[in-house]
């Protein structure tokens, strides 16, 4: 997870949140925080609740607060600590108060983690780390160590060099996250544009499509209807021959069974010449040819976008993550 002051990532110990190294600075400025913000008369004194918790006796108020136990006292419960006959000597008491803040934090010392009666004095080059007596004695006697005082100032200008860089640094990101905000801008922008241009585009491919299928639906129903004009005037031609000989042949075949010899070779001779005449009309010139019709459709699998509606390219331009080269 990221840290919550830098944002650097880092592992959660093993043994959870309790395994990460103590963060004292922090630590210091939230209880001067906390100290600073308490004013007289609003906080109880911290020894007056300890003491009279079973009894239930009064609590005074708490107004004045001491560095080194980190707590809130009354006048009467702060007196012990100003004596110099307590343990390490008389504490620093300060009033509780707004202005308590920046002075708490320049004259608190700091604990050593591993033995907590005793305070951090000494820094340890091998190490990089604060150390204490102790420590010293124990694990660092053979290092490389100074007087924390006297090493803080110089590590002072490297920090204070770190800084500026870093403020630098700060400004250039800025400018490259407001260049990143007008690149996004005009690159959305640009989207749209196209988006527009390729809707145009289709409409246009739909409107060229609508037109010919209406073209060729205009054409097919043209030649539907002559098709039956040219039938309708075949149909008729054709009847006409038709009752024409089936008129002959019913004449013809009442005269021969009902007609009187007389009847017979008097119409013999006529008869004859309109059998003639219907046998030589040429019926089989009365032809119904009609148009052979067919569609082959367009395979639509070998249109690519850019003979349909158009080409759409992207390019990356510069480095940028995510973005490839592709048509």
């Amino acid at each position: 997870m990221p840290c919550p002051l830098c944002r650097k990532g880092f592992k959660i110990p093993s043994d959870g949140v309790e395994g990460l190294q103590h963060h004292f600075f922090i630590q210091h400025l939230v209880d001067a925080k906390n100290a600073s913000s308490k004013v007289t008369g609003d906080v109880p004194c911290q020894a007056c609740l300890e003491e009279n918790s079973e009894t239930g006796g009064d609590v005074a108020a708490a107004a004045i607060y001491c560095i080194e136990c980190n707590e809130s006292l009354c006048e009467k419960c702060s007196r012990p600590h100003r004596r110099t006959s307590m343990k390490g000597g008389a504490h620093q008491v300060r009033p509780l108060g707004a202005e308590l803040e920046q002075e708490l934090i320049q004259l608190r010392g700091s604990s050593c983690e591993k033995h907590k009666d005793e305070q951090l004095k000494l820094y340890c080059f091998d190490c990089n780390e604060n150390i204490c007596v102790v420590c010293f004695a124990v694990k660092h006697r053979n290092h490389s160590s100074s007087e924390i005082s006297d090493v803080a100032p110089t590590l002072r200008p490297r920090i204070d060099e770190d800084g500026q860089k870093i403020l630098s640094s700060i400004s250039a990101v800025r400018q490259q996250s407001e260049q990143v905000k007008l690149d996004v801008k005009l690159c959305v922008g640009q989207v749209d544009s196209v988006e527009n241009l390729i809707i145009e585009a289709g409409d246009a491919a739909k409107r060229f499509v609508d037109r010919q299928i209406k073209e060729y639906l205009v054409k097919l129903q043209t030649v539907k209807s002559e098709c039956v004009k040219q039938a309708e005037v075949v149909q008729e031609q054709l009847q006409l021959e038709l009752v024409a000989m089936e008129s002959f042949h019913t004449y013809s075949r009442e005269l021969l069974d009902k007609g009187r010899p007389s009847d017979i070779t008097r119409a013999a001779n006529e008869l004859h010449k309109r059998a003639t005449e219907l046998l030589d009309s040429d019926v089989s010139s009365v032809q119904y040819c009609p148009p052979h019709v067919t569609f082959t459709p367009a395979d639509v699998t070998q249109l690519t976008p850019s003979k349909l509606i158009g080409k759409l390219s992207f390019v990356n331009n510069g480095n940028s993550p995510g973005l490839a080269h592709y048509y």
